[in-house]
């Protein structure tokens, strides 16, 4: 059975990078009928904390990226990393290493005194020195002295590095800690991983981990190496990018089918097709059409992606989610019209969920129109047409078609363009003059609401 994995370090949240990663792993091992793992690397303990693991599972959650098996933790499996490497001690293939800190900063500084590449040096490697009192070692893996390590990346294509590049890296701390490459790699193992897809900032320990496998006698997985997201300069993906924590962005008001419909087409392509569903995604998905080259992110397409996600929502789930956002700015939600249609006029004009909120403020609180426009909008020579109008709302039946013919017949009336009564009118109910149709804006009102907030404004009018 295909069997892939997603393996954050609990160090901080997660970001588009470890979100896009995890969705390629779920999507390949979905496509094939395979499970997909959550395991948690928490062996930094330093750095490693529950609050970002909540944060881990929240946004992977609000992703809808569902694992099948986990989470599991590695400082709950030290036991099983201890077990391996004293299999590895008594085969040969590792070895005690009592180099202190202070040694090995002092052998790195005459390395690149040297213009070498700081490396270990292998001093305790096959030494019958005797080991210094009262010192906790490390144990080293004895990786092969000659020859090469390859690998057929199902990205990038064949790698292959000299053993002689790779030193002799630390499998276990002195506190019986696993490093990351030999945690990985007895993970993997031990929960039948068959498909490792994750960056490729970490081709590089992949001949290392392969290494290891080989001491143990363990199968390989195959490796799927995907390149990095830079932003629009070029450079590597950071927060001033937007490489924010995942849950950002549902505080920003995006939706997560259109972050992950983003994250699927960062370095990943089908055709023209821009706007998909997850299972769309999961069904097309194939690791031949990963891009070997880093994926721009550009924060203006997810915003485009996002706008084309909500005109397709259903406007009741937009209602849910509109709601509280309008509750913190202060409306009583009861006191106005149905959230669901005020979303139904509002959503094809607004990017987020948090610009439907702000748009539809004005349907549950007057808000008071700038002065500046005011001042525009608010002429002696319009206030007779409005005195008419809501003479005119007041006797017809609240309906779009007779509001937009009452609006016409005024015009008509005193001589006026549309816009001309429009404009103040809108102002007068909204508070601004962006808003869909004024006649579908007002029906939704309610007549009574709107004769009452165009009374309260006819003060601002000049006599």
């Amino acid at each position: 059975m295909i069997k892939t994995r997603f393996a954050p370090s609990p160090t901080g949240y997660l970001h588009i990078g470890g979100a896009r990663t995890a969705l390629f792993s779920l999507a390949y091992a979905r496509k094939l009928g395979g499970k997909f793992v959550l395991r948690i690397e928490d062996t930094d303990r330093e750095r490693s904390t529950d609050e970002s693991i909540q944060a881990i599972f929240e946004a992977m959650k609000w992703l809808q990226l569902d694992w099948d098996e986990g989470p599991f933790y590695q400082m709950q499996r030290l036991a099983r990393y201890r077990e391996v490497a004293q299999q590895l001690l008594n085969q040969g293939k590792a070895y005690y290493c009592y180099a202190g800190k202070d040694e090995l900063d002092a052998l790195r500084e005459k390395q690149r005194a040297r213009g070498e590449k700081p490396r270990y040096d292998g001093r305790w490697r096959d030494s019958k020195t005797t080991p210094p009192a009262g010192v906790k070692p490390v144990v080293r893996f004895k990786n092969p002295l000659d020859g090469e390590t390859g690998f057929d990346d199902l990205v990038k294509g064949r790698i292959t590095v000299q053993n002689s590049e790779l030193d002799d890296l630390v499998l276990l701390r002195a506190d019986g800690v696993p490093t990351y490459n030999f945690g990985v790699v007895v993970d993997d193992l031990d929960m039948g991983i068959t498909h490792v897809i994750r960056g490729d900032d970490h081709v590089n320990n992949t001949p290392r981990q392969v290494n290891i496998l080989k001491a143990m006698g363990a199968p390989l997985p195959q490796y799927a190496h995907v390149p990095m997201i830079s932003g629009a300069d070029g450079e590597r993906l950071s927060k001033r990018h937007g490489a924010v924590n995942v849950t950002q962005y549902r505080d920003d008001g995006y939706l997560p089918e259109a972050l992950t419909n983003y994250l699927a087409r960062l370095g990943w392509s089908h055709g023209d097709a821009e706007v998909f569903s997850l299972e769309q995604f999961i069904d097309w998905f194939d690791l031949a059409h990963i891009s070997k080259s880093p994926a721009q992110f550009n924060p203006e397409k997810l915003l485009w992606l996002n706008q084309q996600y909500l005109k397709l929502s259903d406007d009741e789930h937009l209602a849910r989610l509109a709601s509280p956002l309008l509750e913190r700015r202060g409306c009583a939600l009861a006191n106005g019209p149905g959230v669901a249609g005020v979303v139904h006029l509002l959503k094809e004009r607004v990017h987020t969920v948090n610009e439907l909120a702000d748009a539809a403020v004005y349907f549950y609180q007057q808000v008071e129109p700038p002065a500046e426009l005011k001042k525009e909008h608010y002429t002696a020579d319009i206030r007779p047409a409005l005195d008419e109008l809501m003479r005119s709302f007041a006797k017809i039946q609240w309906q779009r078609a007779a509001i937009h013919d009452a609006l016409k017949a005024v015009a008509s009336q005193y001589e006026l363009k549309f816009p001309k009564i429009a404009m103040p009118l809108r102002l007068m109910v909204t508070g601004g003059t962006q808003t869909p149709s004024i006649d579908a804006t007002l029906e939704l009102l309610g007549k009574e609401e709107v004769l009452r907030r165009m009374q309260s404004q006819m003060s601002a009018y000049p006599a």
